[in-house]
C-alpha cells in the first residue's frame, strides 16, 4: 500500500504559521520606532510661509527698534553735529515701508522702553516726541507715495510742536521756564536785526515770539527737507523706495532715475 505524504510547504497551518512568523520578524513602522525609542529626534515640521514671516517682522522690528535707540544714544553722549540727528526717524519709517503701521508702533514703543532702561524716561520720551511719531508719519505717507510737499509740511507740524512739548517738559522737570531763555536769545538776535536794518525801533514781545516761531519752522522744513534727501539715497539702495523727488529737486541734486 502506498502511503501518500502531504508536502509540508503546502500545508495551511503550516503557511500561517510562516507568515505569523514572518510578520512578527518585521522591523515596525518608523513612527512606532520613534515613540519607543527616545535617542532618535523627530525631523522638525516644515515651517509655513505665514510662520517665516512672522518671525521675520519680529526680528526685523527689534533690529530696526535697537538701531534707532543706538543712534540716539550715540548722539547724546558723542555729538558729532547735526549728522546723525538725520536718521533717528529713518529706522521706524522703514519698519513701516515693510511691514506696515502694526509694525512701526511696536518699533516706536520697544525704542522708547529700551531708552528707558539706557538713559531714563525723560530721554526716552524726548525721543518719542517728535522723532518716533516723525517715522511713523514719513513711513505711513511714503508708503502711499504722497508727495513730498505733503510729508515735509506734516512733518515740520510735528517737529514745531515736538520741540514746544520738549521746552514744557523740561521746565516741569527743572522748575524753570526754559521758554524764557529762547526769548532772550531771539530778542538779542532780532536787536542785532533791526540794528543793521537801520531800525531805531525797539521790537515787541510779540514780533520777537513770531519770529521764534518762523525760526522754528524753518528749521523743521529744512530738517525734515534733509532727512528726505538721506532716505532717498539710502532707501532705494536697501529696496525700499520714496516717493521721487519734485522736479525741481532732482535738478537740484541732479537724480538720476
Amino acid at each position: 500500500m502506498t502511503e501518500h505524504f502531504s508536502d509540508p510547504k503546502n500545508s495551511p497551518e503550516d503557511m500561517n504559521w510562516v507568515d505569523l512568523d514572518s510578520q512578527a520578524s518585521q522591523p515596525p513602522s518608523s513612527s512606532l520606532t520613534q515613540v519607543n525609542n527616545p535617542d532618535i529626534i523627530a525631523p522638525p515640521a516644515p515651517t509655513s510661509a505665514t510662520r517665516h514671516r512672522k518671525t521675520l517682522v519680529v526680528v526685523e522690528t527689534a533690529f530696526l527698534a535697537s538701531t534707532a535707540s543706538l543712534i540716539w544714544l550715540i548722539n547724546y553722549y558723542f555729538p558729532i553735529g547735526p549728522l546723525l540727528r538725520l536718521f533717528f526717524p529713518l529706522p521706524i519709517a522703514l519698519v513701516y515701508l515693510r511691514w506696515g503701521s502694526r509694525a512701526a508702533w511696536m518699533s516706536t514703543l520697544v525704542s522708547s522702553l529700551l531708552l528707558s532702561i539706557l538713559m531714563g524716561p525723560t530721554r526716552s520720551i524726548i525721543y518719542t516726541i517728535p522723532y518716533g511719531l516723525i517715522g511713523v508719519q514719513l513711513g505711513w505717507m511714503w508708503r502711499r507715495q504722497v508727495s513730498w510737499y505733503w510729508s515735509v509740511t506734516l512733518g515740520t507740524i510735528l517737529g514745531t510742536l515736538g520741540f514746544f512739548f520738549r521746552v514744557w517738559l523740561l521746565s516741569l522737570l527743572l522748575g524753570e521756564d526754559l521758554w524764557v531763555y529762547v526769548i532772550s536769545q531771539i530778542s538779542e538776535m532780532a536787536d542785532w536785526l533791526f540794528l543793521k536794518l537801520g531800525l531805531l525801533t525797539q521790537p515787541s514781545l510779540l514780533v520777537i515770539q513770531l519770529l521764534a516761531l518762523v525760526m522754528l519752522t524753518i528749521n523743521s522744513v529744512l530738517y525734515l527737507f534733509v532727512v528726505h534727501l538721506v532716505a532717498l539715497l539710502m532707501l532705494d539702495r536697501l529696496g525700499n523706495s520714496i516717493p521721487r523727488p519734485p522736479h525741481w529737486v532732482q535738478v537740484l541734486i541732479e537724480y538720476e532715475e
